[in-house]
C-alpha cells in the first residue's frame, strides 16, 4: 500500500494515478491526520507526502510516526524548495525530497529506492 498524503486534490489525484498504473496500492489522504487515524496505517509501505500542510506538515507526521516507533520510507514533494526542510526530512531519513511540478519518472525511481529499501517488491 503506497499512501498519498497532499492537501492539493489535483496533487493527490495525479500522484494517485501514476502509483496505481504501476501496479500498486493506493491510498490518498487529504491530511496527515486524516493519514494517521486511518485503518490502512499500518498496510502502509511507504508514504508520499507533501511538506508544507495545513495542522501538520508532512515534515512533523514523519517526525510523528518515527517517535510512535513507526518508520515507513517517505517520499516528500513540495512546491516550496527550502533547504531546511530538504535537509530535516534527509536527516529523519526520507528517501527523496522532490520539487513541484516533479517528473514522473523521478518519482518511479523514488518510490523504486523506497520500496527496495523497505524490503517490498517492486514495480519492475
Amino acid at each position: 500500500m503506497i499512501s498519498i498524503v497532499d492537501d492539493d486534490a489535483s496533487v493527490r489525484a495525479a500522484t494517485h494515478n501514476l502509483v496505481r498504473s504501476l501496479g500498486y496500492a493506493v491510498q490518498t489522504y487529504a491530511s496527515a491526520e486524516e493519514f494517521l487515524h486511518s485503518p490502512q496505517l499500518n498496510d502502509t509501505s511507504c508514504v508520499i507526502a507533501d511538506v508544507r500542510m495545513p495542522a501538520m506538515s508532512g515534515l512533523d507526521l514523519q517526525a510523528h510516526l518515527i517517535a510512535d516507533g513507526r518508520r515507513f520510507p517517505f517520499i516528500f514533494i513540495t512546491a516550496f524548495s527550502v533547504e531546511a526542510d530538504r535537509a530535516r526530512a534527509m536527516e529523519a531519513g526520507a528517501i527523496c525530497f522532490l520539487i513541484k511540478p516533479f517528473d514522473g519518472d523521478a518519482l518511479i525511481r523514488c518510490l523504486d529506492a523506497a520500496l527496495a529499501q523497505h524490503g517490498t517488491a517492486t514495480s519492475e
